[in-house]
């Protein structure tokens, strides 16, 4: 059986939580490998609706273990209001099926205070459309080798010295820009008091991955954001702090690359962006508002409203090759139903010139304009189906022209935020 890390395909919010969701069944270990408490997942169970944005998806399933690895950056007082949250929503969480690397660098109050003041501070285009969750600060610290880690908290006496060098750095910043400075002590007695409710979590996580393997356990690697948000891969500057691509799972996890057998590629039957940056197939007109308002277009975390537009084949060709993807879950395709006529970017133009893909250059990105292909619509319902059999003749003739456009196979078909209402044309767990 092979281990599977799922990944977003586009700009994010394509609908990871429901089919990591609907995989986790088949797993036993669910690992988040990057990114923060940013990520927003919605998983719909019976008709209960669970958010998380720390958490695995894997957590409300019984039996399954979940683990927050070393690339997850981890702001420790989010993480216990929660498991709080979803304990309240009955959901059994403890350190028999939670576990967070020790290795795994934290979001300090400072990080969140310093994400606002730097977006604050930007003026229009400049603006990243940050959540302010204090993510990207957190990221440069680590890698600036001045990070407060999960292990750190352990360690009572250190941590002194080592908040005391985050600070010697984080005020004089701070100064710079007229903000009020922080306070060391306050600092260290607000961890020292979240600590005793984090430590019965923490373990070598990849010690604990490695054995989980030897073992023949079924992993399941749960990205965040999306590969056109990677900070080396997507739309710079307009991206994530972290690498989103399938690289990260084992980066970020502890465990090599050889442990992933197969990539699947969430991917959305259209296009949406949260935030500023290029968006080629964006519509401004009264479709992307239908789009919006059928596909409930708003962010989990920040309540944003969701920029929509027209399948871009174009951007996940080139996410599905950087990313290696080996399938992709298709989502949200009856959000499509009742439209006359659909549209597939295929490519670019930008100043006269064609582009099979949208180069790295930022002033070019903002220049490209998308060239289509028209197909036709259908009017039957598709939601809630699950076969290709009660699926109208045109829809599936959509999505198969997206499978030779992106040179990658379908492998889920999601028809509604239900976890039944899938359908299944290749187990990714079975290679």
């Amino acid at each position: 059986m092979a281990n599977v890390a799922v990944i977003g395909s586009q700009w994010g919010d394509e609908g990871k939580g429901k089919i990591v969701d609907w995989l986790s069944e088949r797993a036993d270990v669910v690992v988040r490998f990057q990114g923060g408490h940013n990520a927003g997942h919605t998983l719909v169970i019976g008709g209960k609706v669970f958010k998380l944005s720390l958490l695995p998806s894997g957590i409300v399933r019984p039996g399954k273990l979940s683990v927050i690895g070393n690339g997850v950056v981890v702001d420790p007082w989010h993480l216990i209001k929660e498991m709080e949250g979803l304990r309240g929503q009955g959901v059994t969480i403890n350190p028999d099926n939670l576990v967070v690397a020790e290795n795994a660098a934290l979001i300090l109050p400072l990080h969140s205070e310093l994400d606002k003041l730097r977006e604050g501070a930007a003026e229009g285009g400049a603006k990243i459309g940050t959540t302010g969750r204090g993510i990207g600060p957190a990221y440069e610290d680590k890698v600036a080798r001045r990070a407060i880690r999960v292990c750190d908290l352990a360690d009572s006496k250190g941590l002194d010295a080592k908040v005391e060098n985050l600070l010697r750095h984080h005020n004089a910043l701070l100064k710079g820009m007229g903000a009020p400075v922080v306070d060391g002590a306050d600092l260290l007695a607000k961890l020292r008091a979240i600590a005793p409710q984090i430590a019965p979590f923490v373990r070598p996580v990849w010690e604990m991955l490695d054995t989980a393997r030897k073992r023949g356990d079924r992993i399941l690697f749960e990205g965040a954001q999306g590969v056109m948000l990677d900070i080396d891969h997507g739309t710079y500057p307009y991206v994530t702090s972290s690498n989103t691509v399938t690289g990260q799972a084992a980066t970020g996890s502890g465990l090599g690359p050889s442990a992933i057998g197969y990539v699947l590629g969430i991917t959305k039957a259209y296009t949406t962006r949260v935030g500023s940056g290029p968006f080629p197939s964006e519509l401004t007109d009264e479709i992307g508002e239908l789009l919006g308002a059928r596909g409930k277009e708003f962010g989990v975390v920040t309540g944003r409203k969701r920029r929509c537009g027209w399948f871009d084949a174009a951007l996940v060709r080139r996410a599905a090759k950087v990313a290696g993807i080996s399938g992709i879950a298709f989502t949200k395709l009856d959000v499509l139903d009742g439209m006359k006529e659909l549209k597939i970017c295929t490519g670019y133009e930008i100043d006269g010139k064609p582009y099979a893909y949208l180069p790295a250059a930022s002033d070019l990105q903002a220049r490209a304009k998308p060239v289509y292909e028209t197909l036709e619509g259908w009017q039957e319902s598709t939601q809630g189906a699950r076969s290709w059999a009660q699926l109208p003749a045109t829809a599936i003739k959509y999505v198969r022209r997206v499978e030779e456009l992106i040179e990658v196979p379908v492998a889920l078909l999601s028809t509604s935020p239900e976890r039944d209402d899938t359908i299944l044309v290749k187990d990714p767990f079975a290679d």
